[in-house]
C-alpha cells in the first residue's frame, strides 16, 4: 500500500460505525444486566449473593461503591469471577453473514503505485479488511518513505512477481501463490518485479 492509502482505506472499511475502543464499564449496569440475564428478581439476586436488597439496589442504580467483600458475594452469587463482573458481555453474534463481491465489481482506489479494489464492501463491521491490489510501482524509490499502519496484514500473490520490503528484513522475492504475514506497524512496501503488472490480495485486520 502507497502512502496514506492503508490509513484511508481502514478509515472507508470503518465508515460502517464500528467502534474501536469499548467504553467503560459501568459496574450497576453490569450487575443488572447479569442478574436479568438469570430472570432474577432483586430479592432473588441479594439472598443468592448474601446482601441487602437494598444494597444491591443501591450498586444497581450507582448510588453506592460495593467493598471489595462485596463484590465477592455478588459474583458468588452470579456464579461468575469478581473479574468478569467488569467485563463487557460478549457481543450479540451475528450468524450467517455472508458479502459475494463478483470479478471486477469491488470499489476502485486508485494511487500512483497501486489500483485498489475493496472487497466485501456491503458487509459492516468487519473484522478484516479485504482488497485486490494491482501493483504498479517498479522501485522503492516510488514511495514516498515507509508504509506504516496499525494492525496485522497478509498479502497472498496472485499472478507475477513481486519484491516485499520490509524495514526490519531483506527483501523478498515472490511469486504466484507465495504469501506473507507481517505486522503492519513494520514499514513495508511492495513492487512488481514481472513484466506485466503483478496481482496481490491484501488482508488486512482492523479490530
Amino acid at each position: 500500500m502507497a502512502g496514506s492509502d492503508p490509513k484511508s482505506l481502514i478509515r472507508i472499511a470503518r465508515a460502517d460505525g464500528s467502534v474501536d475502543h469499548a467504553p467503560p464499564i459501568d459496574l450497576g449496569a453490569r450487575v443488572r444486566e447479569l442478574r436479568r440475564a438469570r430472570d432474577w428478581t432483586l430479592e432473588q439476586a441479594a439472598s443468592q449473593a448474601g446482601l441487602a436488597r437494598s444494597t444491591l439496589s443501591k450498586i444497581e442504580n450507582g448510588q453506592m461503591s460495593p467493598t471489595y467483600d462485596a463484590l465477592k458475594k455478588l459474583a458468588v452469587g452470579l456464579g461468575i469471577s469478581v473479574p468478569q463482573l467488569f467485563t463487557p458481555a460478549p457481543r450479540a453474534q451475528v450468524n450467517g453473514r455472508m458479502a459475494v463481491t463478483r470479478a471486477g465489481e469491488g470499489t476502485a482506489q486508485l494511487t500512483t503505485t497501486y489500483e485498489h479494489e475493496l472487497l466485501a464492501e456491503t458487509l459492516t463491521r468487519k473484522q478484516m479488511l479485504p482488497y485486490r491490489a494491482r501493483v504498479r510501482a517498479r522501485k522503492l524509490e516510488e514511495f514516498g518513505g515507509w508504509v506504516r499502519h496499525e494492525g496485522e496484514e497478509f498479502l497472498y500473490v496472485l499472478t507475477g512477481a513481486i519484491r516485499l520490503y520490509t524495514e526490519f528484513y531483506e527483501p523478498v522475492e515472490m511469486k504466484r501463490g507465495d504469501s506473507a504475514y507481517y505486522d503492519a506497524s513494520m514499514g513495508h512496501n511492495v513492487v512488481s518485479i514481472s513484466q506485466d503488472d503483478a496481482t496481490i490480495l491484501w488482508v488486512t485486520s482492523l479490530a
